[in-house]
């Protein structure tokens, strides 16, 4: 028996692991095939799709300046105001939660719990929901928009912030503890100097995303700059989309540098 035939083969992946990763591929596969099917793609509208965009595009040039003034303007501060006063108002509700979720602040599972259900419960339903349900509430209008954004917020900011709080360095807790320090003083001599950078970044970084998600409520009725583009588009008014559509553009480009000359003096 020759030396070649004695040296064992390396192989970088055993027969049961390639045929794990075959049966992942044919899943993606399959599960792309399914999705295509149920989609229902017409081929003639995808291959007039290019030519309807250039139409479209022409019908958008010159954009509508003098809608700026009038308009559009009141409407996207009414946005950054929901925004504003969305992620505000998100912070009353998640602070608590993010404590209480926080296993190295409460010991209790059923709090755990209790916390994490609510924190789950407000990601995972769409903003664009909130804001049909508070304006069959309250009616159209930024109030719904602003409860829409915040109750969204909850969730996003109250599970960061409870992780950072669970990822503090406990030494300095248990110390200050040992002086015989009251829980709220734990809380704001210990945990919230770790924490604190955190804390902004996070509040900064949903106050962007706020912006964002707060300029398409509007189609649904809860106020801001999304109402105007809904009307124009339902009057195909489309030199005014264009520009309502530019104005978002350039905000959002603002707010996107804003936030981080925020966060590099903060850190």
């Amino acid at each position: 028996m020759s030396n070649s035939e004695l040296t064992p083969k390396w192989e970088r992946f055993t027969l049961g692991e390639r045929t794990a990763r075959y049966m992942v591929y044919l899943v993606i596969i399959m599960s792309f095939l399914a999705s295509l099917r149920t989609v229902e793609i017409i081929p003639e509208f995808l291959l007039d799709a290019p030519e309807q965009m250039a139409d479209l595009f022409s019908r958008m040039w010159p954009m509508d300046f003098a809608s700026y003034p009038t308009t559009i303007h009141g409407a996207m501060l009414d946005t950054l105001h929901i925004a504003t006063l969305g992620t505000l108002l998100s912070l009353i509700l998640a602070i608590p939660l993010a404590l209480m979720n926080a296993r190295n602040i409460v010991k209790s599972p059923w709090l755990n719990w209790i916390a994490k259900f609510f924190l789950v419960a407000s990601r995972s339903v769409n903003s664009l929901v909130w804001a049909l349900l508070f304006v069959a509430v309250f009616g159209p209008g930024v109030l719904a928009g602003v409860l829409a954004v915040a109750l969204r917020s909850v969730g996003f900011v109250g599970k960061l912030f409870s992780e950072a709080l669970e990822e503090v360095n406990m030494g300095s807790v248990e110390a200050i503890r040992a002086t015989g320090a009251s829980f709220t003083s734990v809380l704001i001599k210990a945990y919230w100097p770790q924490a604190k950078p955190a804390f902004f970044s996070i509040l900064l970084f949903r106050w962007d995303i706020n912006v964002r998600e707060s300029a398409v409520l509007g189609l649904v009725g809860a106020g801001g700059i999304g109402v105007v583009l809904n009307n124009a588009m339902n009057l195909f008014q489309w030199p005014k989309v264009a520009m309502v559509l530019t104005t978002i553009f350039i905000v959002v480009l603002l707010i996107e540098y804003i936030v981080v000359q925020v966060r590099k003096r903060l850190m």
